[in-house]
């Protein structure tokens, strides 16, 4: 058996295919904190869940389970679960008792396969309709509309004991280049930054947000030289110390052009939990995963990172897989997914002149 290493734990990794492979085994062994899932991962929810069972049953410890379920165009499990209407269609309804009952929605069908962690909401504003990456997958493009219904969606989601994360800090929505292709930089003024981009990130952590996912864009206002997933500025800086934000911090995958063309992959791992960031996602291959670990407890062993921070992640990590991925079960079962209730959710909410009521919102 390989013998586990601590820097392993900051890490999240995907898988190849439809079950459990022995490349991914050997990860599990030397710690990883958990997994992500794609459509690659997907052919049925009873396969999705005997996955996930194995990945837990393999590692005989609590693990993360995740998974970019936003609803529309973004969603890895679609055969058999509920189909979700995208954010733009969730912002244009309108209604914090909807936007709750969509996140419900959510949670309730990633806990039926075991999943534990949701990649959504998405608090990005969508400012720039030439935007090739965000669009739809934003509730819309007024700061306090997507605070409102983000933070609604979240608690959703957590209502079901799944994690919310809330993506992408600082803010996805104004940008003109994709970051899975190239590095995109925004040239916003911190005033701008406070009234638009940060609104719904601060609104998701006063409402206790367990989890955010950085994004791979220089903001030239807070750190000119670094994408803010790998810059002490925006993460411990900004999102730590000035926002309060006490929970967890993901990696968007550092996989994605705007990291691995200008930094690299496994030099990127290591300047974001240098940073601050708690959980480093390599998508997509495992040798590159070895070598990030292997990379980030030589960082540790030479010095490079400071150990109280490191053990203050290392907490943090420990609670939220306590808190999310301890001794989840399957109460529902499978017969929760597109059941008669959570269609109705959606159609409620696809069709205005009726839905679900609440005398204390504004539509």
């Amino acid at each position: 058996m390989i013998e586990p290493t601590p820097a392993a734990r900051h890490f999240i990794i995907g898988l190849p295919g439809m079950a459990l492979d022995d490349s991914t085994r050997r990860l599990l062994d030397r710690g990883v904190s958990g997994v992500i899932l794609f459509s690659r991962n997907v052919q049925s929810p009873e396969q999705v869940a005997e996955l996930v069972r194995s990945v837990k049953a393999h590692a005989g410890r609590p693990v993360l389970v995740g998974v970019d379920q936003e609803g529309g165009r973004v969603a890895r499990l679609r055969e058999g679960f509920t189909p979700l209407p995208s954010m733009r269609e969730l912002g244009r309804a309108g209604g914090v008792c909807k936007a709750k009952a969509v996140g419900a929605v959510l949670g309730r069908e990633l806990r039926a396969v075991g999943i534990n962690v949701a990649f959504a909401p998405v608090l990005d504003v969508d400012t720039n309709p030439a935007n090739p990456v965000i669009g739809d997958r934003s509730l819309g493009a007024e700061p306090k509309l997507v605070a409102e219904l983000g933070t609604a969606v979240a608690r959703g989601i957590q209502s079901a004991g799944v994690a919310a994360c809330g993506k992408h800090f600082p803010g996805h929505g104004d940008t003109s280049v994709d970051s899975h292709q190239a590095l995109p930089r925004l040239t916003h003024d911190m005033q701008r930054l406070q009234s638009v981009e940060l609104l719904p990130f601060r609104a998701a952590i006063a409402d206790h947000i367990p989890a955010i996912m950085t994004s791979h864009i220089v903001f030239e206002a807070l750190d000119p030289d670094r994408p803010a997933t790998v810059s002490p500025a925006v993460i411990d800086g900004l999102l730590r110390q000035q926002m309060g934000f006490n929970g967890i911090v993901f990696t968007d995958c550092m996989q994605m052009r705007a990291i691995a063309d200008a930094i690299g992959t496994t030099e990127a791992a290591c300047q974001a939990v240098k940073a601050g960031v708690d959980l480093v996602l390599i998508s997509h291959d495992h040798d590159l995963a070895h070598i990030a670990i292997d990379r980030l407890a030589s960082a540790r062993a030479g010095g490079e990172l400071d150990d109280i921070s490191l053990a203050a992640s290392a907490k943090r990590i420990d609670v939220f897989s306590q808190d999310f991925a301890n001794n989840m079960d399957n109460r529902s079962g499978l017969d929760v997914l597109n059941c008669d209730e959570h269609r109705l959710v959606v159609e409620r909410l696809i069709d205005r002149n009726t839905g679900l009521t609440d005398p204390t919102e504004s539509n």
